[in-house]
């Protein structure tokens, strides 16, 4: 909702009539209420914002690669004080370890990846970060590591966007990608936890992960994830094992692969670094995170936006035999935000599927980057304000 302060330096705005007026031609939904109207105009020219500093790149050209930008942020945990504590910001670079830490050695280490908007007024906005350093901690538990609190993972990560600020892309252009890592750095020889951390959080300037079609490939042979293993979690050591496939794939002309269920084989689970969604008549379906699957926050997110639209959407076991006949198909994730499957080939049998401006993931995928960008209204509290 629009703000107001008991005196409106307006002179069209200075009759209550007028404003009451004015008021109640608002017609706000929900996910369709785009800030903007003659009250927040003329509060804009009173609060006017700086213009905006802006990094010397060609945002139009930007990837899904990393850009080098100023600042780093670091903090660590030692044996001796059993937890974080001194984080500060340092310039982006190389950082120094021991050879035997517990990264290096067993993949002792985590990750997350979080994206700063550049909102119309050149604010920033972050997007639900509470959400990730809490699955940070879940990661963390798992791995036997200790984890930053809450406070503490959202301090690092607003510090790093705001020392880097420069470099967020400006409205519509791309977005500030921030990669907090989580490491075992002490020395350690044997198998077994660390007993040093580090947490690192650093940032790049990216655009659309895929910028093409997005043909996916059903790997029949290897499995990304197992019952009982580290698949529900960001566990660095999650995602060198798929390279092999993924770069067989690639070099057949296809975007990424779909991977199968270890246990029957015959259930779709996710693609190497996003998950997967059907559409069937008024029915969104989409795989059961029971451990195997990561967790994702842009998928908690649209099964939240799609069910205010009016479908059912369902987390359950998927065949991999249920794409063949699906209306639509569409993937989500960080890096890919939301996205239209354009076809999938399994067995040599290739199904391709309705892309456009029509689609429903086209239409999450509006809505999401609304409330991401400050351009639609809020209501759930997901955007945090920083700047």
């Amino acid at each position: 909702m629009f703000m107001f302060s008991r005196s409106i330096c307006c002179a069209k705005l200075n009759q209550l009539s007028t404003f009451e007026t004015l008021f109640s031609n608002l017609k706000l939904r929900p996910y369709a209420t785009p800030l903007i109207g003659p009250l927040q105009t003329c509060e804009s020219r009173i609060y006017s914002r700086e213009k905006a500093e802006y990094a010397n790149v060609n945002w139009d050209e930007l990837g899904f690669a990393l850009t080098k930008t100023d600042y780093m942020y670091v903090m660590n945990f030692t044996e001796e004080e059993q937890k974080f504590f001194n984080g500060t910001l340092t310039r982006f670079g190389n950082i120094e370890m021991c050879p035997s830490s517990g990264i290096l050695n067993y993949g002792q280490g985590l990750f997350e990846g979080l994206k700063a908007y550049r909102k119309e007024d050149e604010g920033i906005l972050l997007f639900r970060p509470q959400e990730n350093a809490l699955r940070m901690k879940i990661g963390a538990d798992r791995m036997c590591m200790p984890s930053p609190t809450v406070d503490q993972f959202i301090d690092a990560v607003k510090k790093t966007v705001l020392a880097n600020k420069r470099w967020v892309p400006p409205y519509g252009r791309g977005s500030l990608y921030v990669r907090p890592l989580l490491m075992g750095t002490g020395r350690n020889l044997g198998v077994k936890p660390s007993s040093d951390y580090t947490f690192l959080v650093y940032a790049s300037p990216v655009g659309n992960y895929h910028k093409g079609d997005l043909n996916l490939m059903v790997e029949d042979n290897v499995r990304r994830a197992i019952p009982g293993g580290t698949g529900g979690i960001k566990a660095v050591t999650n995602y060198s094992p798929v390279y092999k496939p993924l770069t067989e794939a690639k070099a057949k002309g296809f975007s990424d692969l779909l991977f199968l269920d270890a246990s029957t084989g015959s259930n779709i689970e996710e693609g190497s670094a996003c998950n997967i969604f059907i559409l069937k008549g008024n029915v969104i379906s989409t795989p059961t995170t029971h451990g195997t699957i990561l967790p994702g926050i842009t998928r908690k997110s649209i099964m939240e936006i799609a069910s205010d639209f009016g479908y059912q959407v369902e987390e359950r076991a998927i065949p991999i035999k249920e794409v063949f006949d699906a209306e639509e198909v569409f993937c989500t994730g960080t890096a890919m935000v939301v996205k239209s499957v354009a076809s999938i080939t399994y067995q040599g049998k290739r199904i391709e599927y309705k892309l456009g401006a029509e689609t429903l993931a086209q239409k999450l995928h509006a809505t999401l980057t609304g409330i991401q960008t400050g351009l639609i209204e809020d209501k759930l509290g997901w955007t945090m304000l920083i700047d």
